[in-house]
């Protein structure tokens, strides 16, 4: 057993483990809702005398959570954790993936690494923190859509404010094996649709093809892509160290002899500096405004190219003496001086934007997220488990 795992209570980890079972058993999928899933935690917090914010989406089918234990003064820290997993569709599982399996030290399941994990040793350590003298509180916050484009985060900030709470740091747990990460780029994901006419086969001069004009769109990703990698900043610490950019789907079309007149162009970019951002939107515009647009509307004045904006999550920008690494240092035994950076984006970057310092620490390994048979080991619970029994004596001084 690591030394992590004596650090923590076996009633904590069998806790933990209780708590994350049944988090996995609930399908917390993008694309459902969640409200289960947030009602479960919600009676977990009620007893214990939080606070307890519910904050929906638009749908009503989904929600966010904010609880707050200790007293209603400013600092204290926010626990930040997003409850909805990726789909499991296509992958060959070995366990069902809403179940909970344990083997050999590992619990597998869909979200046991990304991140219900930590949301389980939050929840599971929220009763030390309800028994103890805090001076300033915990903020443990639940949010759904973080896998596509972090949508339920700026309604939770943006009622954390206009509760007029105003925290001092916040640690987002995602999975960085409890290593310090102070940076992370950006991530922009976009849906690109082409509107054309559609028609015969035989006839695609008298039509406008959308598969065509999207294929160029996406040949000038990949050029832009090429491009980028010229353009990375010196010293860049990332992994790779220029932005990114890459398209993950496209669909258009109905049959081979018929000219389609629809295709979305599904894509994600992924950038290091704004200036990448500035001369990637500019290059595409002249493609799309200067010289797509015009020919398609040539044949089909109706015809239309229109970007959706899924979600643009600001980076993560390295603060150098951030209190946020530095409290997270502390409560982990790492080295806020060797605090590194990662390609994956997170929520961190909107907490950041709201003035609020933080860093992303958390149990398992990004390389676990995902994939099939996604499972977290019970020693990186137990090194979670310590380091938040530490935020106790943080909380009461």
């Amino acid at each position: 057993m690591s030394e992590a795992a004596l650090l923590a209570p076996h009633d904590a980890l069998g806790r933990t483990k209780e708590i994350l079972a049944t988090l996995v058993g609930f399908p917390t999928i993008s694309s459902e809702g969640n409200l289960d899933c947030i009602a479960y935690a919600h009676s977990l917090l009620a007893p214990l005398g939080a606070k307890l914010e519910v904050i929906p989406d638009a749908t009503g089918r989904k929600a966010n959570l904010l609880a707050t234990i200790g007293p209603d003064v400013d600092g204290g820290v926010i626990l930040s954790g997003h409850v909805d997993v990726v789909p499991v569709e296509g992958q060959d599982w070995s366990t069902d993936p809403f179940r909970l399996t344990e083997y050999a030290g590992r619990l597998y399941g869909r979200g046991a690494c990304d991140m219900k994990g930590f949301v389980a040793c939050a929840l599971a350590a929220a009763p030390a923190f309800a028994d103890a003298r805090l001076a300033r509180p915990v903020h443990i916050a639940l949010t759904h859509d973080e896998e596509v484009g972090c949508l339920g985060a700026p309604r939770l900030i943006a009622a954390m404010a206009a509760l007029g709470r105003r925290p001092a740091a916040c640690i987002v747990g995602e999975p960085t094996g409890m290593a310090l990460v102070e940076g992370h780029k950006g991530c922009f994901e976009y849906t690109t649709h082409f509107e054309g006419l559609e028609g015969h086969g035989s006839r695609p001069d008298v039509c406008v093809n959308a598969v065509f004009y999207a294929t160029r769109y996406v040949a000038e990703i990949m050029r832009l892509a090429g491009e980028l990698r010229g353009r990375a900043p010196a010293g860049s610490r990332f992994d790779p160290p220029w932005s990114t950019l890459s398209v993950g789907r496209l669909d258009g079309g109905i049959a081979r002899n018929v000219v389609p007149n629809r295709c979305a162009v599904e894509w994600e970019f992924r950038p290091v500096s704004r200036s990448d951002v500035d001369f990637v939107w500019q290059r595409l515009l002249d493609l799309a405004e200067g010289v797509l647009l015009p020919e398609m509307q040539e044949v089909h004045p109706e015809a239309t190219i229109i970007t959706e904006v899924i979600g643009e999550v600001a980076g993560l920008d390295p603060v150098p003496g951030s209190s946020a690494v530095a409290l997270a240092a502390r409560l982990t035994g790492g080295d806020a001086g060797r605090a590194g950076v990662v390609p994956f984006g997170t929520e961190a970057g909107l907490f950041q934007a709201a003035g609020v310092p933080t860093v992303v620490c958390g149990p398992g390994d990004i390389a676990e997220a995902h994939r099939p048979d996604e499972s977290i080991g019970e020693d990186d619970l137990a090194a979670c488990l310590a380091a938040l029994d530490r935020l106790v004596p943080e909380l009461s001084a």
